[in-house]
Formats: structure tokens, C-alpha cells, sequence
């Protein structure tokens, strides 16, 4: 029974994840933390490195510290919640920087129909250079709307 709890408490904390990136690219990145994440969009740059990585570090230290703190006692669930997390961060840099951003050149050919929605929202995000007026905030879970197949 333990295991079937540890099992959904990595479940929600991956899931939960989706809700948090898509909050702290909407209200962080793109509020008072622009000045990290508009690198990003704007790339005024040659380096691979961008100061957006920044949040990546920062939930990987949240990551890190559940599991770190887990005790069997006490704080039980700290090595589910930070798994989730981990599995969530790699969900996301496979998806974001991988597959849309191209930072490493592998995926290059997947054009099934929840590749093309995901890639079509994100253009969409990165349409609007700036901080305001921005859309589809999220990453692994967006809008309907992107997955229609379009029409000639």
C-alpha cells in the first residue's frame, strides 16, 4: 500500500509541475523576473547558455532538497515530491529545449500530432517578444486550440 502512495504522491508532484511552470512563466518570468527570462525571447546573444536557465537551477534545487531532507519518519513523501519534480524538469527540458529550442540537435523529425500542437503553442508564446501581452504559458499541457489540424 505504501508503494501505491509513493507512486501518486510522484503522479501529483509531476502533474502539479505543469501547473507551476505554467504560473511562474506567466506571472515570474514574464512579471518581475523578465530580466532572467528575456534572453529568452530575445536572443541578443552567442551564448548557448541563457540567464533563463536560472529557474531551471532553482526547481532543481527544490528537487534536490526533498530528497535530500527525506526521512522515513518525518518527511516521508520527500523523495516521491522530488522524483516528480526531477521527471517534470527533464519532461520539460526534453520538450522545451531539446525538441522546440533545438539546443541540442536530436528530435529533430517528430511531427506527430501532440509534437506539432506543442511546437505550434510555443510559437505562438514566442510571437510576442515582450513581457506583456504573452499566451500559452504552459508546456507539456496546452490549449485545444493547437492540436486542430489546420486548414489550407
Amino acid at each position: 500500500m505504501k508503494i501505491f502512495i509513493q507512486i501518486l504522491v510522484f503522479l501529483t508532484a509531476f502533474s502539479l509541475m505543469e501547473f507551476m511552470a505554467w504560473f511562474t512563466h506567466k506571472y515570474v518570468m514574464h512579471g518581475f523576473l523578465w530580466s532572467l527570462h528575456k534572453d529568452h525571447h530575445h536572443k541578443d546573444h552567442d551564448s548557448w547558455w541563457e540567464r533563463n536557465d536560472f529557474f531551471f537551477i532553482f526547481y532543481a534545487v527544490i528537487s534536490m532538497s526533498c530528497i535530500f531532507f527525506h526521512n522515513p519518519q518525518s518527511f516521508w513523501v520527500g523523495i516521491p515530491i522530488g522524483l516528480g519534480i526531477l521527471a517534470y524538469g527533464i519532461a520539460y527540458f526534453v520538450v522545451h529545449d531539446i525538441f522546440i529550442h533545438q539546443r541540442f540537435k536530436l528530435l529533430r523529425n517528430a511531427n506527430n500530432w501532440y509534437a506539432k500542437g506543442v511546437r505550434r503553442a510555443h510559437k505562438m508564446h514566442h510571437k510576442n517578444i515582450g513581457k506583456e501581452k504573452g499566451e500559452c504559458f504552459g508546456m507539456l499541457i496546452v490549449p485545444f486550440k493547437y492540436f486542430k489540424r489546420r486548414t489550407a
